[in-house]
């Protein structure tokens, strides 16, 4: 099966003593292409020095929301320098956490919305972490209302990406209705382990919803393993168990769900 992973820590640093390996067994498994996002200034480089050393990768630049009150302005132009490089194909991981709220609300929000503009002015789509308390979904609706204000799914967005997501809902969670709204405004939906988790059961009822061109799998390594994988450290090869698992709840079979990914990945980060 042809495999994608949209979004991998790799310059993590359980990743430091071995990630040339990690990578070998990530393409023996399968996978053709992952997107490595930094969360602030130190990981935003490391994506960079990862991808000169294995030019199959892609890179993202950007501000988590859990980094939101402790970057400084330089950080920030740092992060706009970076995001204008051809080795970078999307803006973030930036986003909502209302659940662990490790930076204040009001930063969070200040944070979103320059790498949303950033996102529109280079054309290249925003990566969203969002999270809310379990049964809870402020954060959702929130990220939903921010993007309408961005003008993303509207004209602006249009003239900007055309008819690619201007953003990508990274490591899904929510319900149906989310998931809905996200998609009128054109954006992308990725899967992570997450979706096996309690409460989370919603998701297999939205990867039956997603456009087949915007639908991504994912492991957010080295977090969020899937039932199966190593709990310690997730890795790029274990996306493997997420794609079978949205290929069944499609009911594809495994090649044609293999070349759907990739084909999504490619639309979506588009390489200069």
């Amino acid at each position: 099966m042809r495999l994608v992973d949209s979004h991998c820590h790799l310059q993590a640093d359980r990743f430091d003593p071995d990630v040339d390996e990690v990578l070998g067994r990530a393409a023996a498994a399968g996978v053709e292409r992952i997107l490595v996002p930094g969360w602030d200034g130190a990981s935003n480089r490391a994506a960079l020095d990862l991808v000169d050393r294995h030019p199959w990768l892609d890179a993202a630049v950007g501000i988590h929301p859990h980094d939101a009150a402790r970057a400084s302005d330089e950080d920030w132009q740092a992060v706009v320098a970076a995001a204008a490089d051809d080795r970078v194909v999307a803006i973030g991981e930036t986003g909502l956490d209302y659940d662990r709220v490790f930076s204040p609300i009001d930063q969070q929000l200040a944070n979103l919305r320059r790498q949303l503009a950033l996102a529109l002015e280079l054309g290249k789509p925003a990566i969203l972490h969002v999270r809310s308390a379990r049964g809870i979904r402020d954060a959702q609706d929130a990220i939903l209302a921010e993007l309408r204000t961005a003008r993303f799914g509207g004209q602006t967005s249009a003239s900007a990406f055309g008819d690619r997501p201007p953003a990508v809902i990274h490591s899904y969670s929510g319900p149906l209705d989310y998931a809905r709204a996200a998609l009128d405004l054109g954006l992308a939906i990725s899967i992570s382990g997450l979706a096996f988790r309690a409460g989370e059961e919603a998701t297999a009822e939205v990867v039956q919803e997603v456009p087949s061109d915007r639908l991504l799998v994912e492991t957010d390594s080295p977090f969020l393993s899937a039932p199966g994988a190593p709990r310690g450290r997730n890795a790029p090869e274990w996306v493997a168990l997420t794609a079978a698992w949205v290929a069944e709840a499609r009911g594809s079979d495994a090649d044609r769900m293999g070349s759907e990914l990739v084909a999504a990945y490619d639309r979506t980060f588009r390489r200069r």
